[in-house]
């Protein structure tokens, strides 16, 4: 079990710091421009996660890591989307996000 919390953890850096990449990939994308700092910031921390994701299945299961990392972007990704930048989510994708984290929450019953 503490193995499993350990790679809990990792999936929750990993979460966080796709979070981070996505803000900076979205910046760079409402300025139109690829080459640029925050660009290469995002796609820094992409590098970042996936080293941070290593770290998460060596201590839990492939099935176990991917359901806990899934829960955690999907809502952070989410409410950073409607918050920072602004942009709206309607009632179809709400439901859509409510039966993806029910079936998350049911994975993670049999993983």
């Amino acid at each position: 079990m503490q193995n499993t919390m350990i790679g809990y953890g990792f999936a929750l850096l990993t979460a966080i710091t796709v979070l981070a990449g996505d803000y900076f990939i979205k910046v760079a994308a409402d300025n139109s421009r690829f080459y640029s700092g925050s660009f290469l910031l995002g796609a820094l921390l992409y590098a970042l996660a996936a080293a941070s994701w290593y770290g998460s299945m060596r201590f839990a299961s492939l099935a176990q890591a991917s359901v806990a990392f899934s829960m955690l972007s999907l809502v952070a990704v989410c409410a950073m989307a409607v918050i920072v930048f602004g942009e709206t989510i309607n009632r179809q994708e709400m439901l859509g996000i409510g039966l993806a984290m029910l079936s998350m929450l049911l994975m993670v019953r049999h993983a």
